[in-house]
């Protein structure tokens, strides 16, 4: 039986550090998901962007602009293609910090604005520091580990740019298709855990990115079936989005975005510490 979603509350009240003989802080519970709830933060997110399309397409045309700058590096300089992605993945998180704060000022009912989402970042900046750092040496890993199995298990030579994908799906490198998807997956895989939720808490309650990378974690192990669920619309939408000439990316970047918020929303819940003392 598909356990059912916990409704969130309209509204967690910000954390605060306890005055002396104040009641402790609230405590983080992890909500248990049912697998209809990602379509449910699509839906959210959707309704987000309408309400503010211009500032949804802003965010659209600065993820486009990254995915026609990796395509064009790709191309033309593919030597250098692991510097921009280890850029994207330094603005990336910061970008999306932008769209999380838009649902969140709608959520609270509080003013909404361009530059509200370009500045709510710098009271995270410690935090956000140190996710971005283990993102950065997590692709640098990714990355080290994908030569290593081109040069064991590719068979024919390595490849131009121009006959990159001709000679990855050649018969005689199904090895080298089969473990680099597994590795590529398992990379994948733990930069899904550690980011599904962590920056929407970073901005909601000013963790420390320890915390909410462990927090992230937990989501999933709580809910895995769900998260994979999440996971595999990602890719989808993403995929669709970068057909024809990445253009879908101007509304599946901030639908993403703002869906994701919902994604946190639901599945993180914050709780007092101690019941109130009976009347």
């Amino acid at each position: 039986m598909t356990p059912t979603t916990t409704p969130s509350p309209a509204h967690d009240a910000p954390a605060e550090a306890p005055a002396p003989g104040a009641p402790p802080p609230p405590r983080m519970v992890v909500r248990r998901l049912g697998l209809s709830a990602p379509l449910r933060w699509l839906a959210l997110g959707a309704k987000d962007l309408r309400r503010h399309i211009g500032i949804g397409v802003f965010y659209g045309l600065c993820f486009w602009m990254m995915a026609l700058t990796l395509g064009a590096v790709f191309r033309h300089k593919p030597e250098y293609t692991m510097t921009i992605v280890s850029g994207c993945l330094l603005v990336g998180p910061f970008m999306a910090m932008g769209l999380y704060e838009v649902s969140r000022r709608l959520e609270t009912g509080a003013e909404v604005a361009l530059s509200h989402s370009l500045t709510c970042w710098d009271q995270h900046l410690g935090s956000m520091g140190l996710l971005v750092l283990v993102l950065t040496v997590l692709e640098l890993l990714w990355g080290r580990a994908s030569l290593v199995v081109f040069a064991v298990f590719f068979n024919t030579g390595m490849p131009t740019t121009a006959t990159v994908l001709e000679a990855v799906f050649n018969p005689r490198n199904w090895e080298f298709l089969a473990v680099y998807t597994v590795v590529g997956g398992v990379f994948a895989s733990l930069v899904f855990c550690s980011t599904v939720v962590s920056i929407p808490m970073i901005l909601d309650r000013d963790t420390d990115a320890i915390t909410a990378a462990i927090t992230s974690i937990r989501v999933v192990f709580e809910n895995p079936g769900v998260l994979v669920f999440w996971g595999a619309l990602i890719v989808v939408i993403t995929l669709l989005a970068l057909m024809p000439w990445a253009l879908g990316l101007l509304l599946a970047g901030p639908l993403l975005g703002h869906a994701t918020w919902h994604a946190y929303r639901d599945a993180v819940g914050w709780e007092d510490a101690a019941p109130a003392a009976a009347a």
